[in-house]
């Protein structure tokens, strides 16, 4: 089965100066692949100039809407996002692979929760569809939404957050943090950081309400909040993060340890299942990781990012040791059952074998 389905673009809307959100349309036999849950993103691919290029974009409909939508914002030097605000226009066929990610809670029609959530920039795309979901699908429930943003100007769904709000009165409120524009709160100029957070929780948020937190940003103010939330009482299972983009390494690793291993230089005899097909391949000790090592071997393996952010390459190991340079997306417990991030796993055994398959 094709891992990548063609979309057709219906729609393409200029949402602010420098980004789109784009409705896409899959085939009738497709339909099923892409029923999306709130807060999941897509996995796009295109060649540019011969060289295959793959980008993820959160959903940012809700799942009453019955459309798949995704919000692009145009990235400085980005060849993909820049092409999407662009040249993409209705009618256009894009590749995309069915959606994917864990950035959700399950929803309950009858629950009685406070979420809270904290965007920054294009990070509201996939708070979005979360927020339509659950004011729609669990009429008990109420969220609160604080957004980061350079100016007024640059606030994706601005129109769209205030009708939300006016729609649901009482059950979504969105407080506006704009780093550059002076508001007639003071609190609310300048950047998302400790202090501020500490701020918000002392007039504004009681942490002791708020059942789950979902953040969505800038790697350095989604730190800040994390440790802030923390420190407020809420524990690592109420925070749930999504992050695209990185410029730090991800949680501290431990080092596996084997008494199979070898000394670093050597090779490793690696079996890789996906699809139900199994291969087997010699591969280097350093300098190769599994994913690469994979599509070297010639598999259409699955990844997008390559930054250990966004779990598309998420394998199994099923035998040897291996050990991830950065870990952004898995959970622990993910890790205890022995998943692994393919795009930045390298092996320590002088055997490994792994699936894509569970």
């Amino acid at each position: 089965m094709a891992r990548f389905h063609p979309l057709q673009v219906t729609d393409v809307r200029r949402e602010t100066r420098d980004a789109v959100v784009v409705t896409l349309a899959p085939r009738a036999e497709d339909r099923a692949l892409f029923d999306f849950t709130q807060g999941q993103y897509l996995t796009f691919r295109r060649d540019f100039d011969g060289e295959e290029l793959r980008r993820s974009y959160s959903i940012c409909a809700g799942k009453d809407e019955g459309v798949l939508r995704v919000g692009i914002k145009r990235v400085d030097g980005g060849a993909f996002s820049t092409w999407a605000n662009e040249n993409l226009a209705p009618g256009d066929t894009i590749e995309a692979m069915p959606p994917m990610g864990k950035f959700f809670t399950p929803i309950d029609p009858a629950a009685d929760r406070h979420y809270l959530g904290f965007a920054g920039g294009s990070g509201i795309t996939p708070l979005l569809s979360i927020i339509k979901t659950v004011l729609a699908q669990e009429p008990l429930s109420r969220f609160t939404l604080v957004y980061a943003n350079r100016q007024i100007s640059t606030i994706m769904f601005r129109e769209e957050l205030e009708d939300l709000k006016n729609l649901h009165l009482g059950r979504f409120s969105v407080i506006h943090v704009l780093e550059q524009e002076g508001q007639e709160i003071d609190l609310f100029t300048g950047r998302v950081d400790a202090t501020k957070m500490q701020a918000l929780f002392q007039h504004w948020i009681d942490p002791k309400s708020v059942d789950t937190a979902f953040i969505c940003g800038p790697e350095p103010m989604m730190l800040a909040i994390a440790a802030a939330l923390r420190d407020h009482g809420l524990s690592d299972a109420q925070i749930k993060f999504e992050l695209f983009a990185s410029g730090q390494p991800g949680r501290a690793r431990a080092r596996a340890v084997s008494v199979q291993a070898v000394p670093p230089g050597a090779g490793t005899q690696a079996t890789v299942t996906l699809d139900g097909a199994t291969r087997s391949f010699e591969m280097p000790r350093q300098g190769q990781t599994i994913l690469e090592a994979a599509l070297a071997a010639r598999l259409d393996a699955p990844y997008s990012c390559k930054a250990g952010v966004c779990s598309t390459c998420r394998c199994k190991v099923l035998e040897g040791e291996v050990e991830m340079a950065v870990n952004h997306a898995l959970e622990d417990y993910e890790v205890r059952a022995g998943y692994v991030l393919s795009c930045q796993a390298q092996p320590l055994s002088d055997r490994v074998v792994v699936t894509y398959d569970e």
